[in-house]
């Protein structure tokens, strides 16, 4: 279910911030600047390397799974799901070159004059197109950031109109990495559905044809970047998000951990893999999602590149059976239609995890 563009919402004024640091670099307009509970603390480069979240490395999972090399990188997967929600995986086995020509191309898009770019807007109450998602009211605060998003698979999610005619190679170069993505995607979900004691076939057996969307972030450099946040703190709507960061960017994901903000850096070749709000309810909250996001850089840009990847729209949600005890672990949360929580999920703005309120069992 792709959200329709809601014509009764004011917005208001969304200035640009690639057009922003070229006339007035030195200037942070009110709509970007923070509450003091909410801004984005920097964290030096020295605090920055102390925090390595899991690193999982698949070659390890390719073994035969009673060799011990397998058992132990499950366990360790186990443990970054249900400790952190976050992981980075190393041989992934996607060529490098299919990596850096997605970057490429994302890269040439984000630097198009802004009137080409405008041809491909994000309407409001949608999140496929060129701007900022999320956004319902005239007084909402923006984060700095741009931001470009597609519905790639199943087609029926696609808006052709919304396909960039530039890069030449755009749709070429996304076609691809989708498909390499896609089945990064199937492998986690069997190795994690292994961690869980469950057949490795459960989840795509589940999820039917499996939804996938893409969004390219660009964060370009901010004169007061302690006064804004590139992305809002919230939680992925989707079972698995893979984020891919381009060589040469600051360091600027934070995850919320024991209540404190760890910035993660990003391995060279390495994916950053979390756990999204619909594994955190199959799983009746063994695997939790992770509430994070963006902080920027007073010199340096940031490009990246997310994949989200979910049950079809049209999947009913709830704990399995397997995980669910009604003496020792009773279940969390109610039953709902992957499509209508979608739909829930891009209707309201980014708060933390208050998306999956909702579906909580309150005892």
């Amino acid at each position: 279910m792709s959200p329709l563009p809601i014509s009764s919402i004011r917005i208001g004024k969304i200035e640009d911030v690639q057009e922003l640091i070229k006339s007035k670099p030195n200037k942070v307009p009110e709509r970007f600047i923070r509450e003091a509970n909410e801004r984005g603390v920097l964290v030096s480069l020295k605090t920055q390397l102390h925090h390595h979240i899991p690193v999982i490395d698949l070659s390890k999972l390719s073994k035969p799974h009673t060799h011990d090399n397998f058992l132990f990188e499950i366990l360790k997967l186990s443990q970054a799901c249900e400790d952190w929600g976050f992981f980075q995986v190393i041989n992934h086995g996607i060529e490098v070159e299919v990596v850096e020509d997605i970057e490429n191309v994302a890269k040439e898009f984000f630097e198009l004059p802004l009137e080409e770019k405008k041809k491909y807007p994000m309407e409001p109450g949608t999140v496929q197109g060129y701007g900022q998602a999320f956004i319902f009211s005239e007084d909402q605060k923006l984060d700095w950031c741009n931001m470009f998003a597609l519905g790639v698979h199943p087609p029926t999610i696609r808006n052709p109109k919304l396909w960039p005619s530039k890069p030449a190679r755009f749709s070429e170069s996304l076609e691809d990495y989708s498909k390499e993505i896609r089945k990064l995607c199937k492998r986690l979900l069997e190795y994690i559905a292994i961690s869980l004691g469950l057949k490795e076939e459960r989840f795509e057996e589940m999820f039917g044809e499996a939804v996938q969307a893409v969004r390219m972030n660009y964060y370009p450099p901010c004169s007061s970047p302690d006064l804004v946040l590139g992305l809002s703190p919230h939680s992925d709507g989707s079972a698995l998000t893979v984020l891919q960061q381009s060589k040469n960017s600051c360091v600027g994901l934070q995850i919320l951990k024991d209540n404190t903000w760890v910035p993660v850096l990003p391995l060279p070749n390495a994916l950053v893999i979390n756990i999204g709000d619909t594994i955190e309810v199959l799983t009746n909250g063994k695997y939790k999602s992770v509430e994070h996001r963006a902080v920027t850089n007073r010199e340096r840009e940031r490009l990246t590149i997310v994949t989200f990847y979910a049950p079809n729209y049209e999947v009913e949600i709830e704990p399995m059976g397997e995980l669910v005890d009604d003496e020792t672990n009773p279940c969390k949360y109610r039953s709902y239609n992957h499509g209508d929580y979608s739909y829930h999920y891009v209707s309201n703005k980014l708060q933390g995890k208050k998306s999956l309120d909702f579906a909580k069992i309150l005892n």
